[in-house]
C-alpha cells in the first residue's frame, strides 16, 4: 500500500480497498456487456435501445473511474484489466448469441440488478468499516443504477 495522509486506518483501508477492487472487476464486466447489447440489437425498437445501451454503458465507464480513483486514493492499486475482471466478476456470462430487443432489455436489467444488489452490500460494509466517503460513493452508484435499471424494465412493462 501506498502511504496517505487520509486519516482512516491502515487495516479500514486494506478491507474497503478490496471491497473496492471487487465491485471495479463487476463493473468492468458490466460495461462490457452493455456495450455487447449496444453493438448487437436488432429489432423495431433498435435505435432507441441502441442509444440507452449506450448511455448505460457512459455510466457504468463513470462508475468504473471513480471506483479506481477510490481506490487508488485510499492507497491501494486498481485491479482494473479485463484479465482480473474475468475472475474476479460475481455477474454472469452474457449470451453472445441473443440479437432481440426483448432478450437485451431481460439480461441487461438482471445483470444491473445484481450489480446493484452487490454495491447495496457494499455500502453497508464500508460503513461498518467505518469509511463513510467509500458508502457515499457507493449510495451514489447505487441511485445511478436503480434509476438505469428502471428505463430497461420500463420498455418492457405496458398495462394496455
Amino acid at each position: 500500500m501506498y502511504k496517505t495522509k487520509i486519516d482512516l486506518p491502515e487495516k479500514t483501508r486494506r478491507n474497503v480497498i478490496a471491497i473496492l477492487n471487487d465491485r471495479l472487476a463487476d463493473a468492468i464486466d458490466l460495461q462490457s456487456q452493455v456495450k455487447q447489447a449496444h453493438w448487437n440489437v436488432k429489432g423495431p425498437n433498435f435505435i432507441a435501445l441502441h442509444e440507452l445501451f449506450d448511455k448505460i454503458s457512459d455510466m457504468v465507464l463513470g462508475q468504473i473511474d471513480e471506483i479506481a480513483e477510490r481506490v487508488t486514493a485510499l492507497g491501494g492499486t486498481a485491479e482494473g484489466t479485463v484479465a482480473v475482471a474475468a475472475k474476479r466478476s460475481r455477474l454472469k456470462n452474457y449470451p453472445l448469441s441473443i440479437t432481440s430487443g426483448k432478450d437485451h432489455l431481460y439480461y441487461l436489467s438482471t445483470q444491473l440488478a445484481a450489480f446493484g444488489k452487490s454495491v447495496r452490500a457494499a455500502i453497508d460494509a464500508t460503513d461498518e468499516l467505518g469509511d463513510a466517503d467509500t458508502a457515499d460513493l457507493f449510495t451514489g452508484i447505487s441511485r445511478d443504477l436503480d434509476k438505469h435499471l428502471w428505463f430497461l424494465e420500463a420498455h418492457s412493462q405496458d398495462k394496455t
